[in-house]
């Protein structure tokens, strides 16, 4: 089965643009063919809503900082 779909990389985790159907747990190979990155055309305002959209911490997420304090 071949799928081809988009993903941005940050902090050092590839995102995908929409969602794959795989079964948990699924090994993949993965090509990485690099793109010109497409200019964002959003008001300042839009871009806010969407950072605080964001999720602070996910209690499943062993990257989440959420022992930093402790």
């Amino acid at each position: 089965m071949t799928i081809t779909v988009e993903a941005v990389y940050e902090h050092g985790v590839l995102r995908l643009s929409q969602p794959i159907l795989l079964a948990e747990g699924t090994h993949v190979e993965v090509t990485v063919i690099a793109t010109e990155a497409k200019p964002q055309n959003k008001t300042p305002r839009e871009i806010l809503a969407e950072i605080a959209a964001m999720p602070l911490e996910v209690s499943n997420d062993e990257f989440s900082g959420s022992d930093i304090d402790r």
